[in-house]
């Protein structure tokens, strides 16, 4: 059984000022919440209407009924269980290596895919404005399946942290060198940008080498690929150029 007051707990974090407020975000299905109880994440209540999950302290697990999950789901069909875990301390950025920037990525699909994309290729750290997406948003969290437990994420003053770096900064731009046929450097940041606008001006100035991602299309008229596409795209290219090395 679950009390109002998880209820009006669990609902609440579907805003970010009140996950902020208690540095706790949810997760929904299986999958999911498999992922993030074999990682690092601290649990801190399990709610599920199946007979499951006999790995998690009976303190911590409550086994509810399908109409009282669809009262603290944010799906439009609640799968099987929800989980609740505290938000991790962020981890320091390591200066070296590929590193993914996110300049003012607002979509939440898009965030989640983009941080499945950073496990999927070995990017440890995605360092976002702090205009882009929340990950802890319950969106992202489900777009991600998982990674956003494999991934050091964090927010800050872009134009500040790409003031400080030494490493080379990576822009995608349509007036780039081509990703496929030019000279890239074997560590860096890659700045993806906003989904409408790109790229800002104030962190396009701290770009060191622009990139594109050529058309191959016979009109030409496409003007833009999605961001977490086109970083899919980047991230291949880069690490099939230096794997191994």
């Amino acid at each position: 059984m679950i009390s109002k007051n998880q209820i009006k707990l669990i609902t609440g974090l579907q805003q970010k000022k009140y996950r902020k407020q208690h540095k706790l975000f949810f997760a929904e299905g299986v999958k999911v919440v498999r992922e993030l109880l074999a990682s690092n994440f601290e649990l801190h209540s399990l709610f599920t209407t199946l007979p499951d999950f006999n790995e998690v302290e009976d303190n911590k697990k409550y086994t509810i009924t399908e109409a009282e999950l669809k009262k603290i789901s944010a799906l439009t069909t609640p799968n099987t269980c929800l989980a609740v875990f505290e938000m991790p301390e962020p981890v320091p950025v390591e200066n070296h290596g590929l590193i993914m920037a996110l300049d003012d990525v607002r979509d939440p699909g898009n965030l989640g895919t983009i941080i499945r994309l950073c496990d999927w290729f070995g990017i440890e750290h995605l360092v976002c404005s702090e205009q882009s997406a929340d990950i802890y948003n319950p969106k992202v969290v489900q777009a991600t399946m998982g990674s956003l437990s494999r991934v050091n994420i964090s927010y800050t003053n872009l134009e500040d942290y790409l003031s400080t770096t030494t490493l080379p900064i990576l822009g995608t731009f349509m007036d780039g060198d081509n990703i496929y046929t030019g000279k890239m450097p074997e560590e860096g940041i890659i700045i993806m940008g906003n989904e409408a606008n790109g790229i800002s001006a104030g962190v396009e100035a701290y770009v060191t080498k622009r990139i594109a991602i050529p058309r191959f299309g016979r009109l030409q008229e496409t003007e833009s690929l999605n961001v977490a596409t086109a970083a899919a795209i980047v991230l291949s290219e880069l690490k099939r150029n230096f794997s191994g090395k």
